[in-house]
């Protein structure tokens, strides 16, 4: 029986509800190649135990997973409020202070104060607060004092409880605030000694902001590329040698500014998550799926992998079975040629983390199926300066190549990674079994399109590659004897950088 590969990859937040071994190990098995670890939630010796665990399954099932660290970024959140919450009616007014208070119920007034007091001296009356991930909306009226004694004063547009530590968007205010704070360096630091394998910037507003991200990950030895040194290879060219520990960005794209600044935020990044969260609070709500198609347009149009995240079967928290509106959803970013869909709170904190991922499964399956079966083929990819033009031609050529033999797979041979991104970029419907003696850029791969990284020491050849490949599909049942395959490698093999050779092969024949 041949193996069935998923092409389009599957994240899963880890939480309470999937942190154990066990669940875990179940969650592989059905599909997750990524988990996330979300710094706004838990401990440094949580996030230990989790990497720990994840590493501990990895080996036990033989599959590369790499794990992606979500930064919390500068979230404004409400102060302390008392212990059963505060219910504000419509029309209500709602103050913000500076000083640090807990907030009582007062009647048709309540004051409140805010983990960052500083948006009090840039908010200004007409713009909109939004609390609680919109749920709760107020506008600024008027400003009140000055300095530290300085409070704003809201009406309440939408009423509804709050408690404390729910969250404040300020989709109107240009915030000064830094992109990374305080508990984000810890984070950095943690990610870095614990060998995670990507880092999401929250918040991101401008492609400055990532530029922060990656000077300090180089000045600490994980870096990507920088300013100048852009590249559409998930910064995996940047360098010379073959590094360990780089880390790549995720720019998460969940704020108006961001999308003021899109070509040049995804240029800058290594690769990009359309967090419609924030981003349906922040902007009309209507617009998000436009600017889902948009953001993963960009991202094609510059060859960066692009994530789709958030409720995308949040049903599922509650329910064993997702709704119709849910699997439309999947299926639709599937279509628009995503890299990756991920799991949120369904596997974080849900009653049924692994029943939502065998259903993104299923859904990503017969939806990839679909694609190929009808013809159907992503719009054509733009040329674009920020795409080496050696690696883009070998990966066009492999596709002309694919198109006429219709392969069972595609076969790459990679040192630092570069080759396999590019040749997924192209979107071709078939898996492509990367294979590499360096496994932490193998974990680099589990994030791309289309792509089963699989780890084999240096094979002395070409065609000793070729043999070794032939026997491992034939061992494994994944080929029979005749099948077709493309396969990709540098001439001679253990050469960096660009591969260089394509040989057609039928599984079963000599690899001489």
């Amino acid at each position: 029986m041949k193996q069935s590969f998923l092409l389009t990859k599957i994240i899963a937040t880890v939480g309470p509800a999937s942190s154990d071994t066990d669940t875990l190990k179940n969650l592989v098995k059905s599909g997750v190649r990524l988990f996330r670890i979300n710094f706004s939630h838990g401990t440094f010796s949580q996030y230990q135990n989790i990497v720990e665990n994840i590493r501990m399954v990895e080996k036990e099932l033989d599959e590369f997973i790499a794990v992606v660290g979500d930064l919390s970024g500068p979230k404004i959140r409400l102060g302390k409020v008392t212990r059963e919450g505060i219910r504000i009616e419509d029309h209500h007014q709602v103050k913000f202070v500076k000083h640090d208070i807990t907030a009582e119920k007062g009647g048709a007034e309540v004051t409140f104060s805010t983990t960052y007091p500083e948006f009090i001296d840039v908010v200004k009356p007409g713009e909109r607060i939004l609390l609680d991930d919109g749920n709760v909306r107020l506008v600024c009226t008027e400003i009140q004092g000055e300095q530290e004694s300085k409070t704003v004063v809201c009406k309440v547009e939408t009423g509804g409880l709050l408690t404390t530590a729910k969250g404040i968007n300020l989709p109107d205010t240009d915030l000064t605030v830094e992109s990374l704070t305080q508990k984000d360096l810890k984070c950095i630091d943690f990610a870095i000694e614990h060998k995670f394998d990507f880092l999401a910037l929250s918040f991101v507003r401008k492609a400055e902001d990532v530029l922060k991200l990656k000077e300090i990950l180089k000045k600490a030895g994980a870096g990507t590329s920088g300013k100048k040194e852009i590249h559409a290879d998930l910064g995996l060219s940047a360098d010379p040698g073959i590094k360990e520990d780089i880390i790549p960005v995720i720019a998460k794209i969940e704020k108006p500014q961001a999308i003021a600044n899109l070509e040049e935020i995804v240029k800058e990044s290594d690769a990009v998550m359309v967090a419609r969260g924030d981003l349906g609070v922040e902007m009309d709500l209507a617009d998000v799926a436009i600017l889902q198609k948009q953001i993963i347009r960009i991202c094609h149009k510059f060859g960066k992998p692009v994530i789709v995240a958030t409720q995308m079967l949040q049903s599922m928290i509650e329910s064993k079975t997702p709704t119709r509106a849910e699997v439309s959803d999947v299926a639709n970013a599937i279509f628009d040629g995503v890299d990756a869909v991920m799991l949120s709170g369904e596997t974080a904190v849900g009653k049924y983390p692994v029943d939502a991922v065998k259903i993104m499964n299923q859904i990503a399956s017969r939806t990839n199926n679909y694609l190929k079966k009808s013809g159907i083929v992503f719009e054509k990819m733009e040329k674009s300066e920020i795409r080496n033009e050696d690696p883009e031609a070998i990966a066009l050529g492999v596709q002309s190549i694919s198109n006429h033999i219709n392969p069972e797979y595609l076969i790459i041979w990679t040192n630092r990674g570069v080759s396999a991104v590019y040749l997924s970029q192209r979107r071709m419907p078939m898996p492509l079994l990367a294979f590499s003696s360096v496994e932490n850029r193998l974990r680099k791969l589990t994030l791309l399109y289309g792509v089963k990284p699989i780890f084999m020491k240096m094979p002395g050849s070409g065609s000793a590659f070729i043999k070794n490949v032939n026997d491992h599909l034939l061992q494994n049942n994944w080929s029979k004897t005749g099948d077709p395959v493309v396969v990709i490698s540098g001439d001679p093999i253990n050469r960096r950088g660009l591969a260089n050779r394509i040989v057609i092969h039928h599984i079963g024949e000599n690899g001489e």
